[in-house]
């Protein structure tokens, strides 16, 4: 071999094994271990947390801190990059029940201020937390190499810290709030984010923030804006404007017309007409207040969509919908609500999948549309005829509807009993019934309704016992709303075993015996609900139906639907209920409104009833209670409203910011005292708003006059009977200073010792 080649060797030689040296540090270096400073941050900021699925059990100082669960370091310097702590469950994967999964595996506590010794921290993730509602630390703002900021639905409430807006590298800032409630004054501070890309600002009250708009609007990076359910009172009330003569002939057809907000009348538009071709029109919220023409209904038959809700539309429909969709099998989804329409309901063709025609003029039977074309079976999911004049007897059609998701009919005149074909609804979630004018005894079909979450059959002439096997086979329902009917007996223990069941309402019926303590068992009452997602179903592919909801929640008639599922209530008022009011009543934490008044309780009201934090409305009136007003009652700092009147409450009201806000006569026909029916206890006269007649706890006559008088003479006897002696017997009164000046020295020489 000559020189050459063995140079060339020797050369090669090296080169390898300086790539074999450069290897080795890079792989030493891509292993390097976390900075110690860093772990024992990690570590502070762990001690403060709650972790009740032990999801930072790896996080223990004899291991390397860039192998614990959620942390995330540089692959060279070992500096922690990221902290990936949000909750691994979504709050509504549970479809029944959302929220318990999701409450159990999150973290919570309060947030160390240690976080600031990362500072090579440019991801954090604690979504999905619980931080019991404290403000979010205004030392994040700190953290200033941060690009990513989720801290959504992590129980921070109160003022967002306009130290956020230091951040100046972020990316992506995701701050939704559930409860309490985040709120801000201006949103001046998001103006330094100009990098950011993404910002979730949804349920925040923003209704003080008038400088949102002008804010957003002059962020340059800002791709996605999210800010659903934020009270904004700046909103621009000005729409667009398809401002076109009524001769205008378009010079084009359409196959998809989405003009849905568009300021499109007052006349119906004529342009239309030209527009044969179309498979999707939404002209809802249009402005139109006109007579429907003829013409339109001519136009086409092929479509999959049509929405012209939210109008003032006058005139008829066709007498059938015989719509043939442009592909084979697309169901079709039809919305006329919220207008002036009338005459007949349309019959339906088989592929209509939902029809909504509620809050109309539509009258005359309702036998006719169900039984159209028995023969052919329909794939309607959600039939909505709200709010309409229809009258007649329901028939017993229903077995030709079986794809029913959602039945809503309330607010008609409806007659007759239900039929037991309802019972063929085996997809059924949600039927609306109220307010009709229906009777007789549920078929006993209905419990065959295995899938139902709502029942709202109040407001009507039903009788009978409360079924049992509402409890034993509806085990997924959410809500029931028997309310103001004619239903007797007692209240089944069998209602005991719904353990999603948020909304009971038996007011205003005839239901006798006691409140079951079982009562208890109402898992979803006992927990705090944090859940902002609507209960809904399907409406075509384009939207959704929410479910909704009335209820008497604080003396007023309300209706949920986008925040039902924070909702829990019991009613059972107005009924002829006895016995006392059972202790265990008071575990539902989670309850939002409790009213029991106007039955015939007795005993007292519970002693735990404190631990109902979550009370808001508590109607406990026209009953017999007895007792005094419990003082852990002072404890319900969210109640806003409280009626105990006309029982027989004794004592004093207990003192609180909160009970000393409501009127007298939240407390009248009782024997109480203090504010605010009588500025003390001492008070002379009638208590709680006249409800004292001038008789004693053991309804005997109090002769005040005498009362007075014998106080009286018990102070003048008692004076001179100690007095008397030493101002007349000399020996007793030396004898009385002696004993005080032997007990002035003893006082005195044992404070020298």
């Amino acid at each position: 071999m000559d020189c050459s080649n063995k140079h060339e060797i020797a050369v090669l030689t090296e080169v390898l094994s300086i790539a074999a040296m450069v290897l080795c540090i890079q792989v030493a270096i891509s292993n390097a271990a976390c900075h110690e400073n860093e772990k024992q941050a990690l570590l502070a900021f762990k001690q403060d947390l709650t972790d009740p699925a032990n999801r930072l059990a790896s996080w223990t100082a004899d291991r390397d801190c860039c192998n614990w669960a959620g942390v995330v370091c540089h692959n060279r310097t070992g500096h922690v990059l990221k902290l990936r702590l949000g909750n691994l469950h979504d709050p509504n994967e549970d479809l029944v029940l959302p929220g318990k999964v999701f409450e159990s595996t999150g973290i919570g506590g309060k947030i160390n201020p240690s976080l600031l010794d990362l500072k090579h921290l440019r991801y954090l993730d604690l979504s999905g937390s619980d931080f019991g509602g404290v403000e979010i630390p205004k030392f994040l703002g700190s953290l200033q190499n941060l690009r990513y900021l989720n801290l959504s639905i992590s129980g921070f409430g109160g003022l967002i810290p306009p130290e956020l807006g230091n951040l100046t590298n972020l990316r992506y800032l995701d701050i939704e709030g559930l409860f309490p409630i985040l709120f801000s004054e201006n949103l001046q501070w998001l103006s330094n984010l100009q990098q950011l890309q993404y910002l979730d600002l949804s349920t925040m009250d923003l209704s003080r923030a008038s400088d949102w708009l002008q804010v957003t609007n002059e962020l340059p990076s800002l791709v996605e804006l999210r800010l659903p359910y934020c009270q904004l009172g700046h909103i621009p009330r000005n729409r667009l404007i398809l401002n076109v003569s009524s001769n205008w002939v378009p010079p084009f057809r359409l196959g998809v017309i989405g003009l849905s907000s568009w300021n499109l009348g007052p006349s119906f538009p004529s342009w239309l007409r030209f527009q044969k071709d179309f498979v999707y029109l939404d002209i809802s919220l249009g402005g139109i207040s006109d007579t429907i023409p003829n013409w339109f209904w001519n136009l086409s038959t092929q479509f999959f969509n049509l929405n012209m809700s939210h109008n003032h539309i006058q005139g008829k429909v066709p007498e059938v919908f015989d719509i043939s969709p442009p592909l084979v099998g697309y169901p079709v989804s039809i919305d006329l609500s919220s207008n002036l329409f009338e005459g007949s309901l349309p019959c339906l063709s088989s592929n209509v999948e939902t029809l909504e025609l509620s809050n109309n003029s539509f009258s005359g039977m309702i036998s006719r549309f169900l039984c159209y074309k028995m023969d052919e079976p329909k794939i309607l999911e959600n039939l909505h005829l709200a709010d309409n004049h229809l009258t007649g007897k329901i028939p017993d059609c229903w077995m030709n509807w079986p794809y029913l998701l959602s039945i809503d009919l309330k607010n008609n005149d409806l007659t007759g009993n239900l039929p037991s074909s309802i019972g063929t609804l085996t997809h059924l979630r949600s039927l609306h019934l109220r307010r009709n004018n229906l009777s007789g005894v549920l078929p006993d079909s209905m419990q065959n309704c295995t899938a139902l979450l709502a029942l709202d059959l109040s407001g009507n002439s039903f009788t009978g016992d409360i079924p049992s096997w509402i409890g034993e086979t509806l085990s997924n329902i959410i809500i029931t709303s028997l309310g103001s009917n004619n239903f007797r007996g007692q209240i089944p223990e069998t209602l005991c075993s719904l353990s999603y069941l948020t909304i009971l309402d038996l007011g205003h019926n005839s239901v006798s015996g006691d409140i079951p303590k079982c009562f208890m068992n109402f898992s979803a009452m006992s927990i705090k609900r944090n859940s902002s997602v609507p209960i809904s179903y399907s409406f075509g592919h384009f939207g959704q139906s929410l479910e909704t909801t009335l209820l008497m929640i604080k003396g007023i008639l309300l209706e949920y639907s986008t925040t039902l599922r924070l909702v829990t209530s019991i009613d059972l008022s107005d009924n002829n209920l006895s016995g006392i009011i059972p202790e265990e009543i008071t575990s539902l934490v989670g309850l939002f409104s409790l009213n029991l008044s106007t039955n015939h309780l007795t005993g007292h009201i519970p002693g735990t009833i404190g631990q109902m934090g979550s009370l808001e409305s508590l109607d406990l009136s026209y009953n017999q209670l007895s007792g005094q007003i419990p003082l852990s009652m002072s404890y319900l700092t969210f109640l806003s409203v409280l009626d105990l009147a006309y029982n027989n409450l004794t004592g004093k009201i207990p003192s609180s910011t909160q009970l000393q806000s409501f009127s007298a006569s939240n407390f009248a026909g009782n024997s109480l005292c203090g504010p605010p029916v009588t500025a003390n206890c001492s008070t002379n006269g009638p208590t709680a708003g006249g409800g004292d007649d001038g008789r004693d706890d053991d309804g005997g006559k109090v002769d005040w006059l005498w009362f007075f008088v014998s106080m009286a003479l018990g102070f003048v006897v008692g004076f001179w009977g100690f007095m008397g002696p030493l101002f007349f017997v000399k020996s007793w009164r030396w004898a009385y200073y002696g004993v005080l000046d032997d007990l002035w020295y003893r006082i005195y020489y044992s404070r020298l010792c």
